[in-house]
């Protein structure tokens, strides 16, 4: 590959936290997102023989989530010295929230190529891209067909198109202040079942360049079936006690909020219920809770 000509030598670290499992007395748990692809270190004799191309800072930007599998692409580039010397491209599921994809391949959990005979795993195939954009400086030189893959990037198979389109929002948006927490997923979940419903309380999140990006409150039961999907299933019937929506429902405004604002809770009064949040009558005050629980781990 051929070396970047200027690049400064303090690279800015970014705090990543590993781990992510079950928690059975409300202790959060976390895991690392994957170190990004770095440039090799610049050649002396050739250093300030090209002129900069970026402003010097840390750019973040995302693709759309895919509609079927709930993935959302993110490029986070480093750039000193006006060279891309850092890239990493990586995704967060704004359906379950909860572990990166970097994490989720390196983990066996993705199986693209146990399960899919592709060539690499995702893990692998993303390294190889990242090391391509550090190498020509500009996403437009990795050029995809209709299907979103790429002839340009020896071993890279798999779609390639949210991989540029994040980085060229990310130059686009310009140099971003990142977060104060370690990116990564976090879970918690409450210390027993619910006598009533038989569910206890979960909750997942995923931070991005130090910024909640995707959070679920839902819920778990001896059989281990998903609080919010056992609702989706019409399983649950709040609707058909009388209440304005399903519980699925009113929970997803719920997480939809603390995103939104930032990983901040709304005002609560003693039942653990809110008049911040429109059409949430059901009670979120342990979600909060857990949440600020789960992300401890983050700080």
């Amino acid at each position: 590959m051929k070396k970047a000509s200027v690049i400064l030598t303090s690279a800015l670290a970014l705090g990543l936290l590993a781990g992510c499992g079950n928690n059975t007395n409300n202790a959060p748990a976390a895991t690392n997102a994957p170190a990004e692809t770095t440039a090799p270190a610049a050649n002396a004799t050739n250093a300030g023989t090209e002129t900069a191309k970026y402003q010097d800072g840390t750019y973040y930007g995302t693709a759309e989530a895919d509609a079927k599998t709930g993935w959302q692409s993110f490029a986070i580039l480093t750039v000193e010295g006006g060279k891309i010397t850092k890239a990493d491209w990586n995704a967060f599921n704004v359906n379950t929230a909860g572990d990166l994809k970097k994490k989720v391949s390196e983990d066996g959990k993705y199986g693209m190529k146990e399960k899919g005979g592709a060539q690499a795993d995702w893990h692998e195939q993303a390294a190889t891209a990242e090391a391509f954009l550090i190498e020509k400086q500009d996403p437009a030189a990795i050029t995809v067909n209709a299907e979103g893959k790429t002839d340009a990037i020896s071993g890279v198979s798999m779609g390639v198109n949210d991989f540029v389109a994040a980085a060229q929002a990310a130059l686009a948006a310009g140099p971003a202040q990142a977060g104060a927490l370690k990116d990564g997923g976090y879970h918690a979940e409450g210390a027993e079942f619910d006598p009533n419903n038989g569910f206890k309380s979960t909750v997942d999140l995923t931070v991005v360049n130090g910024n909640v990006v995707a959070a679920k409150f839902s819920g778990v039961n001896k059989d281990g079936i998903d609080k919010q999907q056992y609702s989706a299933d019409g399983k649950y019937g709040m609707k058909a006690a009388g209440a304005q929506a399903e519980w699925h429902e009113e929970i997803a405004k719920a997480q939809a909020y603390y995103v939104e604002n930032k990983g901040t809770a709304p005002a609560l009064n003693d039942e653990g219920k809110t008049d911040a949040i429109s059409g949430v009558s059901i009670s979120v005050g342990e979600y909060f809770t857990l949440a600020e629980k789960a992300l401890e781990g983050a700080k």
